[in-house]
Order: structure tokens, then sequence, then C-alpha cells
């Protein structure tokens, strides 16, 4: 393993560990809880919207249920649902990011820069809760630095799942199988007959393309397989790596925010503290991938052929350009051409809404049905990314015991976890509301079991999904298609919260919202198993050699 390699690495997963801690921490935790803190701290009692919700503390249990409005501009908003629709804006706005920068971010030169400048934002953003009160006539600034500090962490790990593509083609189990196919060949006595027609040195030019993880010429032989089964593998653990490096991250702040926030006894500043906290620690690691990522200096990555040289191109140029080139590649024809590619992003776009939605549901469905303390709720939350660490590492360890493709363990992954609101609907059934106080999802203590379910299987689910969808990629133009994998993200994420949201104002009763993640992640398996993942990797290279030969 070559010094440059394990730098590079190095680096990488040090911003995976730098930035997850804001995801683990507070996106998926404090933020929601403080911006339904923030809310209610400014509502009122429903119906008659005239007594402070704040009246409520150390109220008898028989007044607890009493739902909370708050009034933003001339509408009321139940509070729970105030934090859904403020994440549903923030991925919004991140996907229009993610879409502008895609193409810039495809040039290794200002990859890094990228990066950084949105890492940043994120960091800053997080940090700036430190000193809002929910008290100030600004409290609803909580809801800009919440946006911001989504859009930076959006957009700076879309530059930095580009580098997963070129990580994976330079470790050293796949430039060793590269080497044995190239000695496979230069062993054989037989000639290469060079066809001289135009459809012939066409063809010939596609079965020489680089394979979009690779970069190296693949050619029609059996030793193929074992080189792309090194190279699948290498770019599970690779992924797998950054999300329990992350994870590990997200538990160790978990453990230290857990202190202020139990002793303060879940205070609106314990939880601006826990996300302070989040971005200082985001700033403060984003240092050592700043030092280890390749500079301008030392990339060796090729650019795409269809990426202008950097003497004739601006940013405002490229962010028209991306906008044109989303236009395009979202054509009819060109999604005929990477129709396994889309495919997987339209299983994607079910299953990321289905299992970030399950999380921040969760969270407040804890702490508005369940009545759950914040303690509570910061142990669920060291809880899950803990289980999260080892079913990352499990799972490619049963991968390669039982032989199974990144698709099956996709999903297995996905039927394990859509059992969870399954099992929150059964909460609905009489015999779990009387004298049976347990099963449904109807106790506290159930919660901590299924942070432990969700957690083993969602870590290991989202170093598959990022790996599975690599294999897919035409050369080259990794951040652009890593930009549309977000933007999928991110408008079904804007979906979920949206749809829970109206349905938790129009029902009083978060618990209706079970039912419609049952079927968001259900839906997405039909989808998913129709993915034929030989045939869209060969799709992805040709698909990269006619941008090429037609110089786009």
């Amino acid at each position: 393993m070559s010094a440059t390699y394990k730098q590079r690495l190095r680096g990488w997963l040090s911003y995976a560990f730098a930035s997850e801690v804001f995801v683990v921490v507070s996106l998926t935790l404090f933020l929601p809880i403080c911006l339904e803190q923030f809310a209610r701290d400014n509502g009122f009692l429903q119906p008659e919207k005239t007594e402070p919700c704040s009246s409520l503390s150390g109220a008898a249990p028989a007044n607890a249920d009493a739902r909370c409005a708050v009034k933003i501009g001339w509408l009321w908003i139940d509070t729970a649902s105030f934090s859904l629709y403020v994440y549903s804006i923030s991925v919004a706005l991140q996907a229009l990011t993610v879409i502008s920068m895609g193409s810039i971010a495809d040039r290794p030169l200002y990859r890094k820069p990228l990066l950084l400048t949105f890492a940043a934002v994120g960091a800053f953003a997080a940090i700036l809760f430190l000193p809002l009160s929910s008290s100030s006539s600004l409290w609803m600034l909580s809801a800009l630095l919440a946006i911001f500090a989504n859009v930076g962490f959006g957009a700076s790990v879309v530059a930095m799942n580009a580098y997963l593509p070129s990580l994976a083609k330079n470790s050293p189990e796949v430039v060793q199988a590269y080497n044995d196919l190239l000695s496979s060949y230069e062993n054989r006595d037989e000639n290469v007959t060079v066809v001289a027609s135009a459809d012939g040195e066409s063809e010939s030019s596609l079965d020489q393309v680089s394979d979009p993880l690779l970069g190296h010429p693949i050619h029609a032989d059996a030793s193929q397989t074992t080189y792309t089964a090194a190279l699948s593998r290498a770019t599970s653990r690779i992924s797998s790596l950054g999300i329990a490096s992350g994870y590990g991250a997200g538990i160790i702040l978990l453990l230290v925010a857990l202190v202020p926030v139990t002793r303060l006894h879940g205070s609106t500043f314990s939880l601006r503290l826990a996300i302070g906290l989040s971005g200082i620690w985001w700033a403060l690691f984003s240092i050592p991938a700043a030092i280890w990522l390749p500079n301008a200096s030392n990339i060796d990555e090729p650019e795409s052929g269809s990426i202008k040289p950097d003497d004739d191109w601006t940013f405002n140029s490229e962010i028209a350009a991306a906008w044109r080139r989303l236009g395009v590649m979202l054509r009819w024809r060109e999604i005929k051409r990477l129709q396994h590619t889309f495919r997987y992003l339209a299983a994607w776009f079910l299953l990321s809404d289905g299992f970030t939605t399950i999380t921040s549901t969760a969270i407040l469905f804890g702490k508005t049905t369940l009545h759950m303390q914040p303690s509570s709720l910061v142990l669920i939350g060291a809880i899950t990314p803990t289980s999260g660490i080892i079913g990352s590492l499990v799972f490619p360890i049963l991968q390669r015991k039982f032989m199974w493709s990144n698709l099956h363990v996709l999903v297995l992954l996905v039927t394990v976890v859509s059992l969870i609101p399954a099992y929150g609907c059964l909460g609905f059934l009489p015999i779990f509301q009387g004298a049976v106080r347990f099963g449904g999802l109807t106790t506290q203590g159930e919660m901590f079991g299924l942070a432990v379910y969700f957690g083993f299987a969602y870590g290991a689910f989202q170093s598959y999904a990022r790996a599975f969808y690599a294999e897919l990629l035409p050369p080259g133009e990794e951040a652009r298609w890593y930009g549309l994998f977000s933007i999928t993200d991110k408008s079904s994420s804007f979906v979920g919260p949206l749809i829970v949201g109206l349905i938790a104002d129009s029902t009083g009763n978060i618990r209706y919202a079970f039912f419609f993640l049952v079927f968001m992640v259900w839906a997405a398996v039909p989808v998913l198993l129709s993915v034929n993942v030989d045939k869209g990797r060969q799709d992805a290279r040709d698909y990269g050699a006619r941008r090429v030969l037609d110089g786009e």
C-alpha cells in the first residue's frame, strides 16, 4: 500500500469522522428536538391558543397530551411539524445547491476547495446555535441556521463521495487484481486483430473504455469477474469504514453531550450546546482532511472528456451548464442508455426517504407521544450508531462468507428495516392499548430495543447503498452523478417529512405516519430487484465512451 494512497484514505476517513457527527448528533437527534423546543417555547396550547405552551412544564400527565402550536406569519403550525417543515425546506435548497456544484466538483482541482467551503458553512451555522436563545425575538433564526447547516453538510458530502471511486481504484487488492488481469493477457500468444472499419473502431473504443471505478481498460474475459468482485468489495469496504468512522465519532460526542443534557434536565440551552459542539467538532476534524486530501499540485485523476479545460470556463458558466446537463441526463434517451442506474435511483428515492424519515419520525414520536426525556433520547441516539458500527462491519463479513452480492445485501436490509414502522402500526390494536402495556411501540422501553435493531441495519445500508451506486457510474463524472444521487435522496427527503408533518397536523397523532413509511419502503423492493448490475456497469462504460467520442 503506497504512502500516497494511505494518506488520501486517511484524509477521506477524517472528513467522514468530522462531518458524520453533525448527522448523528444534530440532524437526526438534537436538531429536530431543539427546533420543536424553540417553537414550543414560543407557542400556545390548542385550541384556544391563549395559554403559552411553557405552562405545561411540570404539568400533570393528563395535560401532557395537549397539542401545542406556534404562529409563523399568519399560519398556526403544530410544534412537532415545525421541525419537519424546516427540514423539508433545507433539503429542497440542498438539492438546488448540489445540482449547481456537481460539474465543478467533477474537476479534481476544485473538489477539495468546494468540500472545505461547504464544510465551513455548515459547521459555523451549527456553532451559531450556541448564542441563540429561544426567548429571543430572533428565535426564528434557528430555522435559518438549521437550513444552512444541512445545506453545507449535503453539498460537502457530494464532494467527499466523489473521491470514493478513485480510492477504490487505487486500493491494493484492486491494483493487484488488475495487474493479474494484465498478466493473463501478456502471457497469451494470440494476436489481436485490428478492425479498420468505422464501426469496428467504435466498438473497439467502447470495449477498451475505462471502468467508472477503475480507470483502467477492461477486456471481455473471465478474469474480469475476479477483478470486478475485488472492486466491489473494495468500494463496500471503504464505504463501510467511512460509516463506522463517522458513527464512532458521533457516539463519542453523544456521550459528551449526555452530561449537560442530563444535568440541565433537557433544557433548550443544553440542546443548543449539543448542536454547537457538533459544529465545533465538524470544523476541527475537517483540518486533517484539508491536509491529507490531494491538492492541486498532487492530483493524478484524469478529468472526463466532457469537461472543458480550465481556461474555458467560469463558475457562473459551469453552474448554468450543470442545470443544462441535468436536463440532458433526465431525457428519456439518456435514461434508456443508463436504465439500470436510473432504476436504482428510483429505488433510492423511496428508500432514502423511508429510512431518514423513520429516524426523524421516531425521535419526534418518542418525545411527543411516548413523552421520553431528552436524556433518554440521547441514549437512544448513542445506541443507534453504536449498533450501526457493528452492522457496517458485520455485513461485509457475512457477504464474503455467504457470497452475497451487494444487491442481495441491500434487499435483505430493506426487508429488515421495513418491520420497524410495521411494528409501530400494531400500536393501534386494542390489545396494546389496554391491559397489555407492551408491544406496538407503546412503551419507552421498546424504543431502546428498536434503536439496536434499526442501527444494526441502517449502518450497513448506508455503506452498501453508496458502494452499489458507485458501480453504476460513468467514468470521470462521479461528482455529477453523486450529485444526482444526493438530489434523489434530498428530493425524496423533502417529500417524506412534509407528508409526515401533514399527517401529524391533520390527525393529531404522528403514529399514523408509520403506515406511510411501510408503503414507502416496500414500494422500493420490486424496483431494486429489477436492477441488473453487470448490464448497468457495461452501460455506464459505454455511456462514458460515447460522451468522449461525441466531444460532449
